[in-house]
């Protein structure tokens, strides 16, 4: 069954180059939530998701950008996280959605995590490129 096409109702940009970036992006992701009327139980898998994935493109991609779009289908309301780095890109994507896989100190839950919160998901990566994660939640699945 393929789903209803989906139109950008609010598109915005952020900057993840520090620490408070990160801040502002979780701010900011957890605003467009409310906006796009999600519950808190969404609200708060798309902003761990955002935060994940942000922090990713941060300490592993040496920085890049968030946007956030606001989407309108027929039947429902989403919202698509699109986060863009210039760094190394993945080397081995299989093991890197492998719960517990880090190639630094976190815990290993970034992009299998986020691949779990969300309704869509979708990494392209290439070496000495870079990284951009798609991911996607709808309101009505």
């Amino acid at each position: 069954m393929r789903s209803a096409p989906s139109q950008v109702a609010v598109r915005r940009d952020y900057e993840v180059r520090s620490e408070d970036d990160l801040l502002t992006v979780r701010h900011a992701v957890r605003a467009a939530t409310v906006e796009c009327g999600f519950g808190l139980v969404d609200q708060t898998r798309v902003v761990t998701a955002a935060s994940e994935l942000a922090r990713n493109a941060y300490i592993h991609g040496g920085g890049g950008t968030l946007t956030v779009e606001l989407l309108k289908r027929r039947g429902a309301d989403g919202i698509r996280l699109v986060i863009r780095d210039e760094g190394p890109g993945i080397p081995d994507m299989g093991a890197a959605m492998t719960d517990g896989w880090t190639s630094g100190n976190g815990l290993g839950h970034g992009l299998g995590g986020a691949r779990r919160l969300m309704d869509e998901f979708d990494v392209d990566t290439r070496p000495g490129v870079g990284t951009t994660v798609t991911v996607a939640r709808w309101t009505v699945r």
